[in-house]
């Protein structure tokens, strides 16, 4: 298809522009051949015609599908030329604030002058191992790329970065090597990486300076060679520089700045150490003040100095070293500030003392007069003689400048040789990455020899690098097998050529600076007669003689010759650097060693160091005057041979290309200045390089990508099995010029232009389509529009009608109620008016018939009253007289019975006493008891008589007195009555005369009251209207205010509960931080654990001789016992000999873990021992001070301690008889003379059998005294009891002598009283009395009940002793003892609660008593032992004895011996759930099930968990035996070789899985087993006999805790390394559903495929994957739980790795990928669902993923979008939304791009958000991890062990 066919109408196209430099248009009508004007129309609305060049007649440049704009690839621009390349670089720039773009092989980097969050670790790792083109454009893209090359390749490689100064040449390189820093880390622990990277802040000190372009411009190049070993890690690094711009030291142009290093200097002189530099501000100095900015906003200067000064300690520079940089450099600045006073035209002085220069000898150690002679003079020499002459001031100025210069360079040389000694390394370089940092093309007003210089060294890297784009192009062709030309490019030779031939312009400068009088107007006019109108690219300004034109292939630059020699020449008087050379100060000679030797090219330079490493310099034997004449290159010639070095270097490595742009010249963020942005491109060969891939074909498609994307342009007959056939069919009926396209082999190649056309053809054919669904739709919706619309018609008409007809209704209804409401309230009216008048009349009649029968009823009742009163009254007057008679006879009673009782009482106190006495001697205490039971039956009965006679009394009194109360107030009502009947008559009488006057006024009234009523009636109908409307309206009020309470309840609640699920987050978030962080320690921990391994396995390998009978003592050793649990070591003299008798073990490995808890609990326990002693100390203190206040009871307290003494020295002397026993028992084997001394019947074979009697004797001895000590505890508490109230019926003596003084006759009545008082008084006491007779009952019922149960407990406790071994017997027993006593302890606590003296002492007491009976029980452990090693140790030797004897018996003899008996033991014949091995079998046993155990066939083959079922056992075992030894062996046996195990085949996921679920399972059988309540409720009654008795293993469950930990972690990175290539390919690249996602056009770095190759991951290979960990988890028995934090934490990864690749993924950012996620993301939650793992958690982890996907699909337009898409993505952070947004590219032209308004309003929205500013995601985060307890219900005794594992040597139990 013809090009000039494109140029249809509305096609879009590029005009000049002298603003924008392009612009955009649209053409109204099609273009014809001929036409020599196209109608547009702009951007901005306005119509123009287009004139076409009559000459050329070309067209102007057709802009690309606006589906191409913004991609990260220039080269997938179907046009590509100069307008297209700057709209793709604005638009990602400007709208998706995309700093990097790929053109071709070279990476565009745009400043955006701003600090972006793209840098990060993060970002690093995400880079890391991608290919360059999967990935967004980024520099670590570029970095990562290299480094590959380097390792597939092993070639060399060279990152090149170019660009203008304030470009970010420099940070670009920085972060490369920070990138090759953090990706490979170093071979050596001296951190290479840290030094290569501190060396930059050093050389920005001393050479970057603040110019009008840049804050940091570099004012040198250099090139780094970033070193590596074979294994690809940092070793080394050095580092070349090039043509640093001395002019500066001592001159700056106006707002420009000298090197940092001087204002660092100037911003630190007050610190101590810089005192001495006499330095101050920099305004002081002339070599600081010239361009009037001193200070660069921002920055901190003395913050830069220090970590300056901190890098040059970091790379091996001294404090003295560094010391004397800075005096050298203070001492430059002194050196601007010398003046100069002129004598005369030729010669000038110093002023004497001039301070300047004397600070200056003094700082550089110099003679102040020779320094101020040669400053002023200079020495000739002639062939003849020489002479000195004085120099003008001019001169002099230029001749300190020079040397400032020159010392500055020297230091600057001297400073990179240190800083490369620094980085070097003796380790072999095996390969390089070079980072080129140099100056780019610079053109300025006014250019000099350093744009010379730095021009000349850019057209060789230009040069350099369109060659290697041509090689790479034409390679490519090659490769594809098509038919290429040779295509066209700009070939700078020419120019090069002009600069550096012979006679060219370097060539005739040197020549020139030869000559005595050479000056640079003669320069000039040899470069024009030799060069002008001869070379085309030369030229001569016309209105300059003094300058020269050079077309270089950036741009023309002129170039004045004015200092061209000088600069050259670089001229430094020598007799200055003689005066220098002899300075005191020994680091100045050393800069200036090198002038005395035969240097590099580049060394003496101002460019600093350049040797290379690989072209050594061979020495040459010369005449004595070489030096000098090789010390007089000029600065050309070295500049020269050092860029011709630097391109040897870069010609022998791979180049990558950084392009650095600078957007605009004011500094501004994301500020897009076209026209500078077009000339930066145009110099630095982004332009030349489209031009090369315009030239040939740069679209480039797959067969099988160009069949996906252009599918619909095909018709159903066209498609073949062959895709490479269907798409040549398709192609040759698309495109008709075949020159336009080629088919190479995987390929096929387009000219520009072409895939535009074909875009064009899609999207035609798919609007067609689109038209033709949207007919097809609109006249559906319509349709049906109309049938509901119609629908609803005939709906309200039948409803309105509907309506009228009830309406209608209704009204006749209301008519007829009406009528009949009319009738029936009529008859009401007159109906209730006749019931009123007939309710008056009816009323009169009732009031006066009733007061006539009232007055005859009340006359009746008079009498009859009168005759009661009197009868009443004549009784109550006999019965009061007989009643005081009674009182009297009875109090006279009282008093005899009260003086008979306190005579008993006195015998009852008496009683009392003697049985506190009996009580006490404990003699007859049931005879007493039922002697006080029978007295309170006694008392009880007689208390029964006296309350049955009181009772009696009470009655009669009672009962006589209220007939006489009732009979009085008889009287009195009747009297009152009678005077009321009286007044009443009279009263009667005036009312009915007043009745019947008034009876008339009734009458009169009658009528007005009625017309009232009627008036009332309606009132008070009226107003109950009123209050009826006003109760509705406070019932709706009540309403309203309920419901508004309601709602504000439910509001409160509902605040409330989100509180509550807020904190409960909180609280949730800070304990997983806090599990988070403690594992992450815990994985520091076990890195450095594991890198302490690597290390001692290197000093093992190094030292190959090991250190003979060196053994590692057992570290996890301890003092520290748990309460259960006793040491086995015997600190007594007497065991020495049987420890050397013992066998050696072989101690385990150091456990650390286990060693810092144990010794955490050995300081916990020191601290309670301490608490404990002092509380000791302070209850024996207050036993002292209460021995004075026991002087009641000192019998009782003497015998009680006379017993324990007795008891003590008894126990002593048993155990010293014991001790002689044991040395009659060695002497007696130590006599081993001859074998008959140990047969059977022999004296030592007696001695010990009669020593095992004894000690099963002594067994039953402590048994018993044990019984004896519980026995005196109880004696004691019953010694205790309260004592008897001592105020007991005191008040009864007072009453008998009261009574006593009574007197016989008057005070009759009063003796009543005193003896009813008397006897309520009595009855309380006995009441009282009996309440305590009935507490002492109970107490000793509940006493006796309490020795039943005690009884009861004793004899279990003795059946569960018999049970048990011997050896466990006597700690059983006394253990249960201790027990009970703390039982009773807090009895006594409860009882003496009133008391608390009594309960102190008797706390005291009983503390003494249990510390006693603590220290019996340690002696006797103790003895116990060394009696069990002592009979093992005598029972083998015995043995050993009896085996040798018996091979010397013959048979017969054998048989006629008596046999004497031995206890043979019953043999067990159900199983205990044990195993028992030996101790020398435990590193078998360790091998066996732990280090070459393979998880394959356990898990298939045996029961989930059986090694740490086995292991337990064993464990159980030693438990059983009470061996701590044992134990603690084998459980850091257990762990290390576990450890080893991981370590050794840590990468293998069963292995991990399998000793991950072994590990959990033995710590859940340690809890289940470890007699701890909260783990036992889950056993069962056999499972519970099978818990620890003797240790707590609680430290060792801890330890257990962090091994599973850290399985779990080693588990998350085998599961994250498997995974991780899968999931990119699988959820992102692979098109799950087919034909959803079109391909786009790609650029030179292809992408991974979307369709699914061989090799290719898909979303299958990811569920197999998880369903093969799965199942592996499962048959190895896994809990659940942890199950599902695995899966949650592999669905963490897949989603973070997912989000991390699509946030850096401009290509992934489209709508149908959203639907691609979407729907792999539901297979995934189906995989879930099918698992049963949906409450695992794992969704949760995928909700970022899907709210980006979901981000991807919804309309992003208006402001309710922008409103819901806050809403609905509170799982991402703000920065992943805008990311999101700013990457969102169409795949089809129906598709519109996301405005930047409307980004905008995003961010507005989401400002106040507070959430990470990271933009990815953290794909190494691993979530706390938890083990809840899961008890197992499989019973040990029933484990079998399979053969198969080889553990015959251990045996069940």
């Amino acid at each position: 298809m013809a090009a000039s066919e494109l140029y249809t109408k509305f096609a879009r196209v590029w005009i000049p522009d002298p603003e924008e430099v392009w612009k955009s248009a649209e053409l109204l009508k099609d273009y014809k051949p001929g036409d020599k004007v196209l109608l547009l129309h702009l951007e901005e609305g306005k119509d123009l015609e287009y004139h076409l060049d009559p000459k050329t007649k070309e067209l102007p440049h057709l802009r690309n599908p606006d589906i191409l704009v913004g991609e990260n690839d220039l080269t997938a621009l179907s046009y590509l030329h100069e307008p297209a390349v700057l709209h793709n670089l604005r638009v990602r720039f400007i709208d998706s604030k995309l700093i990097y773009t790929y053109c071709g092989i070279v990476l565009v980097a745009i400043n955006p002058y701003e600090q972006l969050p793209i840098y990060g670790e993060d970002i690093i790792n995400a880079y890391s191992g991608q290919n360059m083109g999967d990935m967004d454009p980024h520099i670590f893209a570029v970095a990562e790329e290299a480094y590959k090359q380097m390792a597939r390749d092993e070639r060399n490689q060279s990152i090149i970065v170019s660009g203008e100064s304030g470009a970010g040449k420099t940070v670009s390189a920085k972060y490369a090597m920070r990138y090759f820093a953090t990706v490979s880390g170093s071979a050596s622990e001296a951190n290479v990486e840290e030094k290569v990277l501190a060396s930059n802040p050093i050389m920005e000190s001393i050479g970057n300076a603040k110019t009008t372009r840049n804050d940091n411009s570099s004012r040198f190049g250099k090139y780094i060679e970033i070193g590596f070993d074979k294994r690809y890690r940092i070793i080394g690094a050095n580092m070349r520089t090039y043509l640093l711009e001395k002019s500066r030291v001592v001159f700056q142009a106006e707002e420009e700045r000298n090197y940092h290093i001087f204002y660092q200097l100037c911003a630190s002189a007050k610190l101590p150490e810089f005192k001495m530099l006499r330095l101050g501000n920099a305004n002081n100095f002339h070599y600081t003040k010239q361009g009037g900015s001193p200070v660069i906003e921002g920055v901190d200067d003395a913050k830069e100095m220090a970590h300056t000064r901190q890098a040059c300690t970091l790379l091996g520079i001294s404090e003295s070293y560094q010391m004397g940089i800075f005096r050298i450099l203070a001492g430059i600045l002194h050196l601007g500030n010398v003046g100069f006073t002129s004598r005369d035209s030729d010669s000038c002085t110093i002023p004497p003392k001039h301070e300047p220069l004397s600070i200056f000898c003094d700082l550089m150690g110099v003679d102040y007069e020779e320094m101020c002679h040669w400053l002023c003079h200079r020495k000739l020499a002639t062939a003849a003689e020489t002479y000195i002459k004085p120099i003008s001031k001019l001169q002099a100025t230029n001749a300190r400048d020079a040397l400032a210069k020159h010392i500055y360079a020297k230091l600057f040389n001297w400073i990179v040789d240190h800083v490369n000694q620094a980085l070097h390394s003796a380790v072999k370089q095996h390969s390089f990455i070079g980072v080129l940092d140099i100056y780019g093309f610079e053109t300025f007003e006014i250019n000099s020899f350093e744009q010379f210089c730095i021009n000349y060294a850019n057209e060789k890297l230009q040069q350099q690098f369109n060659m290697h784009v041509f090689k790479l192009e034409q390679e490519e062709y090659m490769k594809e097998q098509i038919p290429w030309t040779l295509i066209d490019f700009y070939d700078n030779q020419p120019c090069i050529n002009l600069i550096e031939s012979k006679l060219g312009i370097l060539d005739l400068l040197d020549e020139e600076c030869k000559m005595p009088k050479g000056t640079d107007d003669t320069w000039a006019q040899k470069l024009y007669n030799t060069h002008l109108n001869k070379c085309a690219l030369f030229e001569k300004p016309r209105l300059s003689n003094k300058a020269f034109i050079i077309q270089h292939f950036a741009d023309k630059v002129e170039y004045q010759c004015e200092g061209f020699l000088e600069k050259n020449k670089d001229t430094v008087f020598e007799e200055q650097i003689k005066v220098l050379k002899s300075s005191k100060f020994k680091m100045l000679p050393e800069l200036f060693q090198d002038d005395e030797k035969a240097i590099s090219p580049t060394s003496a330079t101002s460019s600093g160091r350049t040797p290379l490493t690989r072209m050594p310099s061979k020495a040459t034997k010369g005449r004595p005057g070489q030096t000098a004449k090789e010390h007089k290159k000029t600065v050309g010639h070295q500049f020269r041979n050092s860029l011709h070095l630097l391109m040897e270097t870069l010609n022998a490595t791979t180049p990558h290309y950084v392009r650095c742009i600078k957007p605009n010249d004011f500094k501004f963020p994301f500020t897009f200045d076209e026209k500078r942005a077009v000339q930066q491109l145009r110099a630095c060969g982004v332009l030349e390089t489209i031009r090369i891939s315009a030239a040939g074909f740069p679209s480039r498609w797959t067969y099988q990508e160009f069949f996906s994307r252009y599918r619909v342009l095909m018709k159903q007959k066209d498609v073949l099995s062959d895709r490479k056939q269907t798409c040549k069919n398709v192609l040759e009926k698309l495109i008709l010029d075949k020159d336009k396209y080629q088919f190479g082999k995987t390929k096929i190649f387009f000219r520009a232009g072409q895939v535009a056309y074909l875009e064009k053809l899609r999207a035609d054919k798919l609007r067609a389509a689109c038209i033709r669904i949207q007919k097809t739709i609109r006249g559906w919706l319509l349709r049906k529009k109309y049938l509901r619309m119609r629908t609803a018609a005939i709906t309200v008409q039948r409803y309105v009608r509907g309506y009228q007809a009830r309406c209608y209704a209704k009204f006749l209804r209301r008519t007829q109620a009406a009528t009949v409401l009319q009738k029936y309230w009529r008859m009401f009216i007159v109906r209730r008016r006749y019931k009123v008048k007939r309710a008056a009349t009816v009323a009169l009649q009732s009031y006066l018939r009733g007061y006539l029968a009232r007055n005859r009823y009340h006359k009746i009742l008079r009498e009859h009253k009168a005759v009661i009163i009197q009868k009443w009254v004549r009784g109550w007057l006999a019965r009061t007289y007989y009643k005081r008679s009674m009182h009297a006879i009875i109090y006279l009673q009282c008093c005899f019975r009260r003086m008979m009782a306190k005579r008993e009482l006195k015998k009852l106190k008496i009683e009392a006493r003697s049985v506190e006495r009996y009580k006490k001697l404990h003699i007859g205490m049931e005879n007493k008891i039922m002697q006080l039971q029978r007295k309170v039956d006694e008392q009880n009965k007689d208390y029964k008589c006296l309350m049955e006679k009181l009772t009696n009394l009470e009655g009669i009194y009672n009962s006589e007195t209220e007939k006489l109360r009732n009979d009085l107030e008889r009287l009195q009502l009747s009297e009152e009555e009678a005077k009321i009947a009286t007044g009443r008559v009279l009263s009667l009488q005036e009312e009915i005369a007043k009745l019947r006057k008034d009876l008339e006024q009734t009458r009169s009234d009658k009528k007005s009251i009625e017309e009232r009523a009627d008036r009332y009636k309606q009132e008070t109908e009226q107003l109950v209207s009123n209050l009826k409307e006003e109760n509705t309206l406070l019932k709706q009020e009540k309403e309203a205010l309920n419901h508004r309470i309601v709602e504000q309840a439910k509001e409160m609640t509902e605040t409330m509960e989100k509180k509550l699920v807020e904190e409960t987050k909180q609280l949730e978030l800070d304990l997983n931080d806090e599990r988070l962080r403690y594992q992450n320690l815990l994985n520091e921990f076990s890195r450095l654990e594991e890198r302490y391994d690597d290390l001692k396995e290197e000093m093992t390998l190094m030292v190959n001789v090991p250190k003979p009978g060196h053994k590692r003592t057992d570290s996890t050793h301890s003092s520290n016992e748990s309460e259960y649990t006793f040491s086995s070591e015997i600190a007594d003299t007497e065991d020495i000999p049987l420890r050397t008798e013992e066998p050696s073990e072989k101690k385990v490995p150091l456990d650390m873990s286990l060693f810092l808890k144990l010794q955490k609990r050995v300081t916990e326990l020191e601290q309670e021992k301490q608490v404990m002693q002092d509380e000791l100390d302070r209850k024996e203190e207050q036993v002292l001070r209460s021995k004075a206040k026991e002087e009641e009871r000192p019998q009782i307290r003497g015998a009680e301690l006379e017993y324990e003494s007795l008891k003590r020295q008894e126990l002593e002397s048993e155990n010293k008889k014991l001790k002689n026993e044991l040395n009659e028992l060695r002497k007696a084997l130590s006599e081993k003379s001859a074998p008959e001394v140990t047969a059977p019947g022999a004296p030592a074979y007696c001695v010990l059998m009669e020593q095992l009697t004894s000690v099963s004797e002594e067994l039953d001895v402590r048994k018993e005294e044990v019984l004896i000590l519980r026995s005196q505890l109880v004696s004691q508490k019953e010694a205790i009891q309260p004592k008897d109230d001592k105020n007991t019926m005191t008040d009864s003596t007072i009453l008998l002598e009261d009574v006593q003084k009574m007197k016989d006759k008057g005070e009759i009545a009063q003796a009543y009283i005193g003896l009813k008082e008397t006897n309520r008084l009595l009855e309380s006491q006995l009441q009282s009395q009996k309440r305590n007779h009935e507490n002492e009952a109970e107490a000793l019922r509940g006493e006796i009940q309490s020795l039943k149960e005690e009884n009861n407990r004793q004899q279990q406790l003795l059946a569960q002793n018999l049970q048990l071994p011997p050896e466990a017997r006597i700690e059983a027993s006394l253990q249960h003892e201790i027990t009970r006593l703390t039982n009773e302890n807090l009895y006594f606590e409860e009882f003496y609660a009133d008391d608390p003296k009594k309960y102190q002492s008797y706390r005291i007491s009983l503390y003494k008593r249990m510390i006693d009976l603590m220290e019996q029980l340690e002696k006797q452990d103790k003895t116990v032992r060394k009696l069990k090693k002592q009979l093992k140790v005598f029972a083998k030797k015995i043995g050993e004895l009896e085996v040798g004897q018996m091979e010397n018996i013959s048979p017969g003899q054998i048989i006629d011996e008596p046999i004497r008996p031995v206890n043979i033991p019953r043999k067990e014949k159900d199983f205990q759930g044990m195993l028992e091995y030996k101790k020398e079998d435990e590193q078998k046993l360790v091998k066996n099930l732990i280090l070459e155990l393979k998880p394959r066939g356990v898990a298939v083959n045996l029961i989930p968990g059986l090694p740490a079922y086995i292991l337990f056992m064993c464990v159980r075992h030693a438990d059983y035996l009470n061996d701590d030894q044992k134990v603690r062996s084998l459980l850091t046996s257990t762990i290390n070789s576990i450890k080893k195990v991981l370590k050794k085949r840590g990468d293998d996921f069963e292995t991990v899985s399998f000793w991950l679920s072994n590990t959990c399972r033995f710590l859940h059988c340690l809890k289940q087993y470890s007699g701890e309540e909260g783990f036992m409720k889950h056993n069962t009654s056999r499972q519970n006999e099978h818990c620890l008795t003797n240790f707590d293993l609680a430290e060792y469950r801890q330890v257990l805790s962090d091994l599973a930990i850290q399985i779990y972690q080693q588990l998350v990175r085998v599961l994250e390394n498997i995974l991780q290539p899968m999931i990119v390919s699988g959820m992102l690249e692979h098109e799950t559903i087919q034909g959803v996602s079109g391909v786009k056009p790609t650029g030179l770095r292809k992408r991974t495929s979307s369709i699914a190759d061989e090799g290719t991951y898909t979303l299958d290979s990811i569920l197999r994957q998880l369903n093969s960990f799965h199942s592996v988890m499962c048959q190895h028995g896994m809990d659940p739980e942890l199950i599902k934090q695995v899966v949650k934490q592999m669905f963490y990864i897949v989603g973070a790795i997912t989000l991390n690749n699509l946030l850096l993924r401009k290509d992934m950012c489209s709508w149908s990928k959203g639907m691609q996620i979407r729907y792999n993301v539901s297979q995934l939650e189906e995989w879930l669902r099918d698992k049963n793992l949906m409450n695992s958690g794992a969704k949760e982890t995928l909700e970022p993923l899907i709210q980006a996907a979901q981000l991807l699909q919804v309309k992003k337009k208006t402001d309710d979008d922008a409103e819901a898409i806050c809403s609905m993505c509170n799982a991402l952070t703000t920065a992943q939304i805008v990311k999101v947004l700013n990457l969102y590219t169409p795949v089809n032209e129906f598709e519109e791009r996301v405005s930047v308004s409307f980004i905008r309003t995003i961010q507005m929205r989401l400002r106040d958000r507070k959430d990470s500013p990271q933009l990815l995601m953290d794909a190494k985060h691993i979530f706390p991890v938890t083990f809840p307890f899961n008890p197992s219900s499989l019973a040990l005794e029933t484990i079998q062990i399979p053969a198969s594992l080889g553990l015959g040597f251990i045996s069940r139990v």
